[in-house]
């Protein structure tokens, strides 16, 4: 009887002790990017468990996260919304493959009366050189920079490289946050404020998102190319990653027609509907990369 009640128990044991191996092995952590998780990863994740099985853990983290975690393996994939930085040996080991366009949006709270401003204007207000909404076009009222805080966040990096064609660049902030969630809510609450964040974020939130060039930051001008401010969206992996062949699914599934819908649903646009933004953005860096060379960049 004893024997029988051991065998027993050794069974029970057996079974909950491989049960908790299968699930560990049948998750996967992502971390990074909180627009990425968002605008698609989130409604990606779900659609990619209920047809392959694999439950996705998803957490925020920001940009550099969804890099350096993945490079150092303590996440199994990730998300970011800027490439690796140069020369950098933290980000060296991460591969980034490219699964949507996001665009920047220019934010302000919803009553403002300002709809469209210029690029040029952008640059001045970050540059503390207009600092009056009356100067483009609003009320006599003064403006309140809301940006990221630290210049490699990913909203931070892309303002930088793709407006300033200067990645250590200076603003001229009235205040700072430590992620894109509660610049969003403050921007929400405060009638001077004005932001830059993801389109794809930006349109859950209760803000105005304004015209750039005359441009709205919609599906169109965004796959056209139209819409000045547009990035690409990565999934990050580390190619010695136990996972790897599960990741490789994954990032196919996000290529997939299924994917592809679901990005298309929460306001991105998939990579592979617009590959020759990555030919006008290839004629703009080399632009860009002349012109800083002949010191033509705004200060």
């Amino acid at each position: 009887m004893k024997f029988v009640f051991n065998s027993y128990f050794l069974a029970i044991t057996l079974f909950f002790f491989s049960s908790a191996c299968y699930s560990q092995e049948d998750i996967l952590n992502w971390v990074g990017c909180g627009i990425s998780k968002k605008s698609y990863m989130t409604k990606l994740a779900q659609a990619y468990t209920e047809s392959k099985g694999p439950q996705i853990n998803l957490q925020g983290g920001g940009a550099t996260r969804g890099i350096r975690d993945v490079a150092n393996n303590t996440a199994d994939f990730g998300g970011s919304c800027r490439f690796h930085l140069p020369d950098n040996k933290l980000e060296q080991t991460t591969r980034f493959e490219p699964v949507a366009w996001d665009a920047l949006a220019i934010i302000v709270h919803p009553s403002n009366p300002v709809s469209n401003l210029s690029l040029f204007q952008i640059k001045q207000i970050y540059s503390g050189v207009i600092t009056n909404w009356k100067d483009v076009g609003g009320e006599d009222k003064p403006i309140k920079l809301f940006t990221r805080k630290g210049n490699i966040s990913g909203v931070g990096y892309s303002i930088r490289s793709l407006i300033f064609s200067d990645i250590s660049k200076g603003f001229a902030f009235n205040q700072q946050f430590k992620s894109s969630g509660p610049l969003e809510k403050a921007v929400e609450t405060d009638y001077s404020s004005i932001a830059i964040t993801g389109v794809s974020s930006a349109r859950l939130r209760n803000v105005k998102i304004l015209s750039l060039n005359n441009k709205q930051p919609d599906y169109q001008s965004i796959k056209s190319g139209h819409y000045a401010l547009y990035r690409p969206l990565y999934i990050t992996y580390n190619p010695s990653s136990p996972k790897l062949a599960q990741i490789k699914d994954f990032i196919k599934f996000a290529h997939s027609r299924v994917g592809r819908k679901i990005m298309i649903e929460n306001s991105v646009v998939p990579y592979l509907d617009a590959l020759r933004l990555v030919m006008i953005q290839s004629r703009e860096s080399l632009s860009s990369q002349k012109n800083s060379k002949q010191n033509l960049t705004y200060e």
